[in-house]
């Protein structure tokens, strides 16, 4: 007979000691939703320097162990678990008792240029002893899924798919300041991420910002790449380009809202969070049909062959007609209303319940 104790969820808090990644976004969100129908507060064990605060409503978080980073995943993590199920949402997990493992992609299969060799070993080497020894792994569309079959990190039938929400950027008002400050509205621009890793593929969109088409346009980046870090990998942006660094919620719903669309030319994408929280806030999205961008995405994105910068600028331009905007932005937000992180929760206590499991 199974006890209390032995249907017992707790989560891998690592998120909260470590840098913001979309990524850890999912966890926090995906937890906070989860709390909601809770009866108790939901547990979290993190490293012992997580900061105060970072934790999402409705967690009680325990700092436990005297590692941190890794060393303290795969070992001050499972100690401090023990007698409970741990359901790691980022990535990785302890190797010898993984539990419940959401895994985003297997991009350092697809794409292993886009880290450095010390990273896509780890990664790499440990996915796979995670993906054999996990209860149960999930992931984020089904591209997904098949990519992790595919690289051997884990069975067809073992792994689910939760989708993630986007109904976060409709929390609180959009801020304009930014628009304001590097004066956007004396001409039409097109927003980006700005990120330097190979399959985000920026490159062909400095191609397409240098044509005629689109020399009067700008093409803004936000995120923590700067133009120098383009620079020192062979990457000149155009001149019409403009860096705002990273940027809130508030900032990002600000400039999505008077953008002429969202580009997003990534070669692979486990799921594509960026264009869809755009298409929520209204922003139409041109995106290449790669990876789970067209499964994510659909019909309400605009597509772009990613190796090609003149359907790029050709893509683009479109946007600049108002009434073509408005018409793909009311599409876009249509289809985005379907994410919520309300369903991704209903998923994953699905998921939970059918290995009896409680949260």
């Amino acid at each position: 007979m199974s006890t209390s104790a032995d249907r017992q969820v707790v989560f891998n808090g690592r998120f909260l000691s470590a840098t913001p990644t979309g990524v850890h976004r999912v966890a926090a969100e995906l937890i906070g939703a989860l709390s909601k129908d809770a009866a108790s507060p939901l547990r979290i064990l993190a490293p012992k320097g997580a900061p105060e605060g970072q934790e999402p409503p409705g967690s009680r978080v325990d700092r436990v162990g005297f590692l941190s980073g890794q060393a303290w995943e795969q070992a001050s993590l499972p100690l401090a678990a023990a007698g409970a199920t741990l359901v790691s949402l980022c990535n990785l997990a302890p190797a010898l008792a993984p539990g419940i493992v959401m895994m985003h992609d297997a991009q350092v299969h697809i794409t292993p240029k886009s880290y450095s060799r010390a990273f896509s070993t780890w990664y790499r080497t440990l996915q796979p002893i995670i993906g054999r020894g996990a209860r149960r792994v999930l992931t984020v569309s089904e591209y997904s899924r098949q990519s992790l079959v595919e690289y051997g990190v884990a069975k067809f039938e073992n792994i689910s798919v939760v989708p993630n929400g986007v109904d976060h950027m409709a929390h609180g008002e959009p801020d304009d300041t930014l628009i304001a400050r590097h004066g956007l509205r004396d001409r039409p621009f097109v927003i980006a991420l700005a990120n330097v890793q190979e399959h985000k593929n920026i490159r062909v969109l400095f191609a397409a910002f240098r044509s005629k088409a689109l020399c009067e346009v700008r093409l803004v980046l936000f995120g923590s790449a700067s133009a120098k870090d383009f620079s020192s990998i062979g990457l000149d942006p155009p001149p019409n380009t403009t860096f705002l660094g990273r940027v809130t919620d508030a900032q990002y719903a600000g400039l999505a809202r008077e953008a002429a669309c969202l580009a997003f030319p990534s070669t692979t994408e486990g799921f594509g969070l960026p264009p869809l929280e755009g298409m929520s806030l209204g922003c139409p999205a041109v995106v290449a049909p790669c990876g789970a961008l067209p499964e994510v995405c659909g019909d309400a994105a605009d597509y772009a062959d990613p190796h090609s910068p003149s359907e790029w600028a050709a893509a683009i331009e479109r946007f600049l007609d108002r009434d073509y905007r408005i018409a793909r932005g009311a599409a876009g937000a249509t289809w985005a209303a379907g994410y919520t992180w309300a369903r991704s929760a209903d998923l994953f206590r699905a998921e939970l319940t059918a290995l009896g499991l409680d949260v």
